[in-house]
């Protein structure tokens, strides 16, 4: 069941760095939610393997702490990326030169 909520916590911290960081037009609505999700059950499963209490208040603070860290980081990577690609492609159509 805590996975459950862990999982939860990591969706709802992917949204607010979806629509609290910039370049939320360069992505998907639910890819960075899906990050969140998605390292906040691993870095969960880690810890409970790693011997952490479930019942613990750090299992919690470390999930949580390394999925914020992560989506943003995600966040603000993926929309610098996708930018540069934007920008290049833009330049290559207005050149002529790009293959259709």
């Amino acid at each position: 069941m805590e996975l459950l909520f862990i999982t939860l916590g990591g969706i709802i911290l992917g949204l607010f760095a979806r629509y609290f960081l910039p370049n939320r037009d360069r992505h998907g609505a639910v890819l960075i939610p899906a990050i969140g999700a998605a390292v906040s059950s691993v870095v969960w499963v880690a810890l409970t393997w790693a011997g952490w209490a479930w019942d613990g208040g750090w299992i919690w603070v470390v999930s949580l702490v390394v999925t914020a860290l992560v989506v943003a980081a995600a966040d603000i990577q993926i929309g610098r990326s996708r930018k540069t690609h934007d920008e290049q492609r833009l330049q290559l159509l207005l050149s002529g030169r790009a293959a259709v």
